[in-house]
This record gives C-alpha cells, sequence and structure tokens, in this order.
C-alpha cells in the first residue's frame, strides 16, 4: 500500500539468494535484477555527541529530512531505536526471504522534473535513483467475482463496462473530466518547493505562481473555483458531481483505503486527485522497487551519508531535553545525551513525542490537543514463505480481497490486502520460493489486544482467531495450489508488535482526521528548536505525504538562499 506501515520481526541474519527468474507478470516483461540489495548501515551506535540537527526516527520522512539537512550542509544525524533504518517502510530477514514490513505500493519513484512526487524529487536532489519494475495491473477478489483491474484510462474502461455497466462507465468519465485538469494545473508547482516559513514567498510564491496562475486562468472560471476545494474532503467532490454508482463509490472508497488508509471523507481532494490522475492518465504505470521497500530506505541512508549525515541505530530517545524553554537536545536510554545546536526533529508519532517532552515544560493545550486527537485503528499481518510449485506463473504481486461491501470497507475483518514481492523481485525469496505480506489496514481495534501478554496462550490463541480472515483470503487469491501447512515462514503480527517494533501509540495507523473539519498538526511545535515530521503531520498519511513532510520541514530550517540553490540544482 501507499502508506500502509507495519513492523519488523526479531532479525535472522541468514543470507539472501538470488535468482534470476525473468518478470512475466506485465506486458513489460522486465529482466529483474539478480543481485542482493545494498547492505543497510552498520548498526553500531555513533559516537557523535553534538549537531547541528538530530532527528528522532529513520522512518522515511526522518530520512528525507534528515538527507536533504545533509544536502543542505548541516551537521545531522537520524538516531533509531531500532537496529535497521526505515521505520514502518524497513525491511527484515527470515530463512532466507527478506520481508517488507509496510508499504507495498508506489509511483512515480523514477520522475524527474518538476512532478509531483516528493520522494522522488527528495531521492534526485541526493543523486540516488531506486531502480523498479513497472507493471499495471492488480487482482481484484469482490463479492462479484474475481478479476483483473489494470491502471491507464482505455483499460479500466473496459474493466468498467464489463464489470459494472455503461452507467458506471460515464460517471467515471465525468469525475476523470473533472480531476485531469485540476491535476494538470498544480503541476508547475514541484513539493520540494515548499516550506514552513514566510520564505515560501520567494521559494514558491515568486518562483512557480505565475505557471501555477496560467494554467488555472485556462482552465475558466469553474476551475478556478474548484481549486478552492483541494483542501477539503474528497467526498465533497464526489457529491457535487453526484457520483451514485455503487460500484464506483466502492472503488474510490477502496482506493482511498489503498491510498492513505482512510475513506473518502477523510482524504484530502488534492490527495486524491493527485494519486488517481497518476494512475488513469494515459501511459500510466505502477512501479515496484527492486529488491523491495528497503530499497528506497537504502537509497534515502546513502544519500544522507554521502553528504556527511549520520544515522545511529539502536538509539531509544528516552527523552527530549528542554532547557531555558527549548529543545537543545535528547537524551536516549543509554544515558547518553547528544546535544542540538539549532534543532530536534521529531518523526516518532505526535502521541510518542509527547511521552518524549517534559510535562513541566509542555504547554497543556499543545499536550491536550495531542491526547484529544483521535487515533485510526491498527493492523493485523501475515508475512509468509513457501514454495512456488503449484502456483500460478500469472500470480500477480498484488491482490485485494472485500469479503462483504455492505459492511463497509473501514469494518474490521472485512478488506484484506495481499502483496507477493517476488514476482517481480525473485531475490526476496530462496529459488523456487516466494514471498507474502498480507494484512488488514488501519481497522483492527487495539481493545483486543490491551494488556495481553505477548507471550501468553491467551495472545497466541487471538492472533490465531485474528489471523484466520487472512489466511482465507490468501487462500483464495494463491488458488488450490496453496497450502497452508507447507509454508516455510508463518508470522502473525499484531496491533501489539506494531506499538512494540515501531513505538506507535496503540499500534495505531495515525491521526483520524477529516480534511475540512479538523487539521493535521503542523510542523512547528510550541516548543522553540522543536519540530515535527511524519504522518501525524501536514500533509497526512501515505509515502508522499511523509516524505513531502519530512522535506518541507528539513527546507523550513536553512536559508531561503540555500533552498533556491538546491531548485535550481536539480533543475525546478
Amino acid at each position: 500500500m501507499l502508506g500502509v506501515g507495519s513492523f519488523g520481526y526479531p532479525p535472522a541474519t541468514l543470507p539472501f539468494v538470488a535468482t534470476d527468474r525473468v518478470s512475466s507478470s506485465s506486458k513489460w516483461r522486465v529482466q529483474v535484477a539478480t543481485s542482493p540489495p545494498p547492505p543497510p548501515p552498520s548498526t553500531a551506535a555513533t559516537a557523535t555527541t553534538e549537531a547541528d540537527v538530530v532527528v528522532i526516527g529513520s522512518g522515511i520522512s526522518g530520512l528525507c529530512c534528515g538527507a536533504l539537512l545533509a544536502r543542505y550542509e548541516q551537521d545531522v544525524v537520524v538516531v533509531e531505536s531500532h537496529d535497521r533504518p526505515g521505520g514502518a517502510a524497513h525491511s527484515f530477514n527470515m530463512k532466507g526471504y527478506t520481508f517488507d514490513s509496510g508499504p507495498s505500493l508506489f509511483s512515480g519513484l523514477q520522475s524527474r522534473g518538476p512532478v509531483v512526487n516528493p520522494l522522488a524529487q527528495v531521492l534526485d536532489a541526493l543523486g540516488e535513483s531506486v531502480p523498479c519494475v513497472p507493471y499495471d495491473s492488480w487482482m481484484c477478489h469482490f463479492p462479484e467475482g474475481d478479476f483483473k483491474s489494470r491502471i491507464g484510462p482505455t483499460e479500466f474502461y473496459k474493466d468498467l463496462e464489463k464489470y459494472a455497466g455503461p452507467n458506471a462507465v460515464q460517471e467515471w468519465k465525468k469525475l476523470m473530466d473533472f480531476i485531469i485538469p485540476l491535476s494538470s494545473a498544480t503541476m508547475p508547482l514541484p513539493p520540494l518547493a515548499i516550506r514552513g516559513d514566510m520564505g515560501v514567498l520567494l521559494t514558491a510564491a515568486a518562483r512557480y505562481a505565475p505557471s501555477v496562475i496560467k494554467s488555472f486562468v485556462q482552465m475558466g472560471p469553474q476551475g478556478a473555483l474548484e481549486a478552492t476545494k483541494l483542501q477539503r474532503p474528497f467526498s465533497e467532490v464526489l457529491d457535487g458531481l453526484e457520483v451514485k454508482d455503487p460500484f464506483i463509490l466502492n472503488w474510490i472508497t477502496l482506493l482511498s483505503f489503498l491510498f492513505a488508509g482512510v475513506k473518502p471523507n477523510a482524504i484530502t481532494s488534492l490527495e486524491m486527485i493527485y494519486m488517481l490522475a497518476e494512475w488513469y492518465k494515459p501511459g500510466s504505470c505502477l512501479e515496484f522497487p527492486i529488491h523491495g521497500s528497503s530499497a528506497i530506505v537504502n537509497a534515502l541512508v546513502r544519500g544522507l551519508e554521502k553528504f556527511g549525515g549520520q544515522i545511529s541505530l539502536r538509539s531509544h530517545v528516552e527523552k527530549i531535553v528542554v532547557e531555558n524553554g527549548r529543545a537543545i537536545g535528547v537524551k536516549l536510554r543509554n544515558g547518553r545525551f547528544i546535544r542540538a545546536r539549532k534543532a530536534v526533529v521529531s518523526n516518532a508519532s505526535m502521541w510518542d513525542t509527547l511521552k518524549m517532552l517534559p510535562e513541566d515544560v509542555t504547554p497543556k493545550s499543545y499536550s491536550d490537543k495531542i491526547k484529544t486527537t483521535p487515533k485510526c485503528e491498527s493492523f493485523m499481518h501475515l508475512h509468509l514463505g513457501f514454495d512456488a510449485e503449484c502456483i500460478p506463473d500469472d500470480l500477480g504481486i498484488h491482490h485485494l480481497v472485500v469479503n462483504d461491501w455492505e459492511k463497509g470497507v473501514e469494518a474490521e475483518q472485512n478488506v484484506v490486502f495481499i502483496s507477493v514481492p517476488s514476482v517481480l523481485s525473485p531475490d526476496l525469496a530462496p529459488p523456487g520460493k516466494h514471498v507474502l505480506h498480507a494484512y488488514i489496514a488501519g481497522t483492527e481495534p487495539f481493545e483486543l489486544w490491551e494488556g495481553l501478554d505477548h507471550k501468553s496462550p491467551e495472545y497466541r490463541k487471538l492472533k490465531a482467531e485474528r489471523s484466520e480472515v487472512i489466511w482465507k483470503a490468501v487462500e483464495r487469491a494463491l488458488g488450490k495450489g496453496f497450502k497452508r501447512e507447507k509454508c516455510e515462514v508463518k508470522l502473525v503480527g499484531s496491533p501489539l508488535t506494531h506499538q512494540r517494533y515501531l513505538r506507535r501509540s496503540r499500534g495505531t495507523f495515525g491521526p483520524e482526521l477529516q480534511p475540512g473539519k479538523d487539521t493535521f498538526a503542523s510542523h512547528s511545535s510550541p516548543i522553540p528548536h522543536l519540530f515535527c515530521c511524519g504522518d501525524s503531520t501536514f500533509p497526512g498519511i501515505g509515502v508522499p505525504a511523509v516524505a513531502f513532510s519530512g522535506a518541507m520541514v528539513a527546507n523550513s530550517l536553512v536559508s531561503v538562499s540555500q533552498h533556491s540553490q538546491l531548485l535550481d540544482a536539480i533543475g525546478l
């Protein structure tokens, strides 16, 4: 999923086993690289005791922030509690299988120039790239039946005609006629140009406003009016266009969960318009990074270290140190203090950041707002390693299983997402094997798990019960040749796993906010020199969103001149 995160099981230091199978699940037939992915950075904690900026957490947002700051010639150290970088996007190994713990659905990673994928722009600024395998479809297993869904305008219209009927085709055309012009109008404004202070008037407004204004003028008065609604819920767009076809509404709801783990009334129109335009414009394709999500993480770490930044793993932050009313550094669990000359940036969730702050210096209004912000529910996960024998050759990398539309996509135990990344990146599994990650995203209640000992029989029993719907979804997607008892690796993750390995309060996916009524937290805080990035902050949940968040904080911590020079250097 775009933006869905997970956890990591205790690592096993087993080697990668490479193959040279050829991907055949898409029309591109790409020869997949067979060399193992680059190793993660050393797990030894750095001896650094002082830096310009200390970044707490090495999720995608924290790494984007830290790496860009290093690119800006700032002395930066990223401190990470886990033994590997990546946060919700890290990978782990077991018995020769490499598992992605979180995001598995990506697009636009190899785009360059004034495009709207913030992660691609950060990678470009770092001089790094992530080789990908393109593909254009995934399998849907719905109450109506099983079918392959394809992105791009032509093929999807054929799917709609076949599975939903002419009314759905008409409503989808009406929706896309609204989306494509708005998406094109916002394209001239690169996300990397945005910063969180008045300097944005120079790095974004003055630099790109003429192109953006020209685009909206070409759209006419109605287009300009609709542009004012980009920060409103996407459900308002559907209502305004009178989209009522049940299949289309179900499809949009499912996609909003794919993109950000929320319903259409909780995702901004801007985010949804961008993603729909990316998927359904001519020539669209999805991209899976060779070697999995760790390839993205490793590229960001390489960029960080290439420009002199450091990452310190197994460095658990116990406290953000505040002195004379301002953040001056962090204290680690081992007692070590790292001083921050300019700023501390937290990539932890808002609730976990609050836990690291001294109560006596944290404004009550700030802590009350965080404590009362509603949380999304958590996850159930199933990681499997199994023999590819008797599994269809045209399996496909992604499968979506919906058990009952009437319950709603947001209902617990109803929608299962399945990723089989070894279909496109065979090096993730031993020869002749597959690796699989299936999960229920953002709908698993933490209350069912609260207080359980993860070593207890009660915990094991509940894991078996709550993962059964995932097992059944996998069996439906993979066919009769799949036998659960023959899996070489079987790992079940729960909300407690999320909470333990990712330091996520109650194992949550992130804040549950509704655009137009609620706002994501800003990147600044009431404590001077303390900034925040990640899915708790603007613009919210999802890989593109958190990359943008980290970049925006980095831009805000340097001068307008430095920021402008970077934009010039990468041709934006």
